[in-house]
């Protein structure tokens, strides 16, 4: 006997999870060699995402002398442990996930540290390696000759050093044209002083309409990041506000287990900030 049609329940369609366009192996100098691309794709495939970006840090600790850095008199970084990518290693492996799990889209990338500071030493490492996906990132702040991490800045009071650090971003948006995505632009909220509740972003509203107002003229897309404190509604909304087209999500993964942690709570976010997916289960997610 046929079921009656109108004692079913309503078709409620399955959501397909973003891709990753954030994640970090073994190939990152501050990634444990337990953090296999093999270990994250099985996580990425278990978790239902359609595709992951293999996003290792580029970053610099002796640099071109085009470079922008190298004008601004800066002359090394703080405390730095920073390690090149061994690209002959990272390629290989990633070939081999690609082989391995064909239902995945795998794309190479970078996360460019300072981009805007190292156009010439990034250019030159894309040529010989060139990726599908290339993210801008401010994790340092100049002075006194040295590049310093961010969050060592922000004692004994954080508020300058914030704002100081949303002008920075800026700056890496309108003078950097490399990047494809800007991560976790609030990335300084990770180390507040009383811990990451203790952040006001309301307080740093105008800033962040800068930096949106900047990125938004560029049409590239701001990430929204699942290791980072989460995005608020209000915080993705001032980016659609200020004309935002485009929206990636970014677990930031260092182990393989946080591969698109908080995926859920993170769609939640920018939909209701009015961001919807995008032409397919590959894309940005667009206004």
């Amino acid at each position: 006997m046929e079921e009656d049609p109108g004692t079913m329940p309503p078709f409620v369609p399955i959501r397909v999870p973003p891709p990753d366009n954030h994640v970090h192996t073994r190939w990152s100098w501050d990634t444990p060699d337990s953090a296999t691309m093999v270990r994250a794709c099985e996580r990425a495939v278990a978790r239902g995402l359609p595709a992951i970006a293999f996003t290792e840090h580029l970053d610099f600790t002796t640099w071109s002398p085009e470079d922008r850095a190298t004008a601004e008199g800066l002359v090394d970084r703080h405390a730095s442990r920073h390690l090149p990518i061994d690209v002959e290693g990272y390629w290989a492996e990633l070939e081999e996930c690609r082989e391995r799990f064909p239902q995945l889209r795998i794309w190479s990338g970078v996360e460019t540290g300072e981009p805007h500071l190292f156009a010439a030493s990034v250019a030159a490492h894309l040529r010989d390696a060139p990726v599908d996906r290339v993210l801008g990132s401010l994790h340092s702040l100049g002075e006194g000759g040295r590049l310093h991490r961010v969050g060592r800045m922000l004692y004994p009071d954080p508020d300058p050093t914030m704002r100081r650090y949303l002008a920075e971003v800026v700056d890496m948006v309108e003078s950097s044209d490399v990047f494809q995505v800007l991560a976790h632009v609030d990335f300084p909220r990770r180390y507040w002083p009383g811990g990451p509740d203790a952040y006001q972003e309301k307080d740093f509203e105008e800033e962040y309409r800068a930096v949106f107002r900047a990125l938004a003229g560029t049409g590239r897309a701001l990430e929204v990041n699942t290791t980072s404190p989460l995005a608020s509604v209000d915080q993705v909304r001032w980016f659609h506000e200020e004309g935002g087209e485009a929206v990636s999500f970014g677990s930031d993964a260092h182990q393989p287990a946080a591969v698109g942690q908080h995926f859920d709570l993170a769609v939640d976010v920018v939909e209701a900030a009015g961001f919807r997916p995008g032409r397919d289960a590959f894309d940005f997610w667009r206004r």
